[in-house]
C-alpha cells in the first residue's frame, strides 16, 4: 500500500474525530463535529470523508447501507509521519531544534514540568 496523503488542517480534524470515536457513519461524524462547527452541513462532512477515502486516508467498510469511514493509519503513526515530515522540512533534521523551538514560548510551566519529570525518568 502506497503512503497517504498529507492531510489538510479540515481532515485532521475529521481524522482526530474517527481516532476518538472509532469507526463512524458520516452521521455520526457531522453529530461530533456540530459542537465546535455548527454551521457545518451534513453533506460537506460526507464530502470531506469521501475525498479522504479517495486519498487514501480513510477505510470505508461499504457492507451495510451506512457506509462506516474509520482512518487509515493509527494516530500515532499519522502524527509521526508528519512530525518527520516536520522536523525535516523546517528544522533541517534536528529533533533537537524542533524541542527547543517548542519550548520557547509554545510548553506552559505545568507542562515544562511533565516534561522534564519524562527526562529525569529516561536519565536514570
Amino acid at each position: 500500500m502506497s503512503t497517504p496523503l498529507k492531510p489538510t488542517a479540515a481532515e485532521l480534524e475529521m481524522l482526530g474525530i474517527l481516532w476518538q470515536r472509532g469507526a463512524s457513519t458520516a452521521k455520526q461524524v457531522h453529530q461530533a463535529v456540530l459542537p465546535a462547527r455548527p454551521q457545518m452541513a451534513y453533506a460537506t462532512v460526507l464530502r470531506q470523508l469521501q475525498v479522504m477515502h479517495t486519498k487514501g486516508l480513510l477505510l470505508r467498510d461499504e457492507s451495510a447501507r451506512a457506509h462506516v469511514y474509520a482512518p487509515a493509519q493509527r494516530q500515532d503513526a499519522l502524527q509521526t509521519g508528519l512530525l518527520k515530515d516536520l522536523i525535516h522540512k523546517a528544522f533541517a533534521g534536528s529533533g533537537k531544534e524542533l524541542v527547543l523551538a517548542a519550548l520557547r514560548g509554545h510548553v506552559t510551566h505545568q507542562e515544562r514540568a511533565e516534561i522534564q519529570a519524562i527526562l529525569d525518568r529516561e536519565s536514570k
